[in-house]
């Protein structure tokens, strides 16, 4: 799920531990050394971060052996390991650099998220939720809503729609105007065949972001149960033009409706 990522596992970078060698100072050099390995570390694994966004992971492996010179008890440059390589489809080396990340802060609630979505799409649903619950549990995680509806959605791969609506509904009393947790809700009524509530919730969407790919193409399949001919075209013609190389107008244009 290349495009989800972007929208459901965006690292949030948390400082952790350090352990250098002593220098002459005593405990002030040694305090002033920590600090700034730990400063190149963020500042390479931010460089990194930035280039996964665009995709150039060798440049992003690059800047994270940086990183790990500079501290490699750093752990969110284990997470953006995990991310790449979960990209990339090197399970192994996935899993074990977001277990490190972990292992070095067990607090690291973004890399927990991520790593639980590296879970659910491997079809290790359970394990996945378990890794989400404890992002959330985490009282200073900043973003509970984001592993709130990756939990939702990777219910929902699981089969349990019940526990699925229950974590994107709670998602979305979290944080009533975020418009991702809004869409994966209304996807999900739209597949219980809930059309009207599907409905009132894309609408939602749309007041509160600009169109994407997938709720244009969610107003197609929707309109298009609905009746309404008018309205499907209209989502249609937004998709083609706005999206013309996305996959849900590849399907568009196939007629893969269902």
């Amino acid at each position: 799920m290349k495009k989800g990522l972007s929208v459901l596992i965006a690292a949030a970078l948390l400082a952790g531990c350090a352990a250098q060698p002593m220098g002459e100072g005593g405990g002030v050099a040694v305090s002033e050394a920590d600090s700034q390995s730990r400063e190149r570390a963020r500042a390479f694994t931010e460089l990194a971060d930035a280039y996964v966004a665009r995709s150039q992971y060798k440049v992003a492996l690059d800047e994270l052996r940086k990183a790990i010179t500079a501290d490699s008890r750093y752990g969110p440059a284990y997470n953006v390991y995990g991310m790449i390589y979960m990209d990339l489809a090197e399970d192994t080396l996935a899993e074990d650099n977001f277990r490190r990340a972990i292992e070095l802060d067990r607090n690291d609630s973004n890399a927990r998220n991520n790593y639980g979505w590296f879970l659910c799409t491997r079809g290790r649903y359970d394990e996945g939720l378990a890794q989400f619950s404890a992002a959330i549990r985490n009282p200073l995680y900043g973003q509970p809503e984001l592993a709130m509806t990756n939990a939702g959605l990777c219910a929902e791969k699981k089969g349990d729609l019940a526990l699925a609506e229950a974590n994107l509904g709670k998602a979305l009393k979290l944080q009533p105007d975020n418009p991702n947790s809004t869409l994966k809700l209304a996807g999900l009524h739209f597949r219980q065949g809930r059309l009207p509530e599907a409905q009132r919730l894309l609408e939602r969407h749309d007041e509160l972001a600009a169109p994407t790919a997938e709720s244009l193409w969610l107003g197609v399949r929707l309109e298009r149960r609905l009746g309404d001919r008018a309205r499907e075209a209209a989502y249609a013609l937004q998709l083609r033009k706005r999206f013309p190389d996305s996959d849900e107008t590849r399907q568009l244009l196939a007629g893969h409706f269902e």
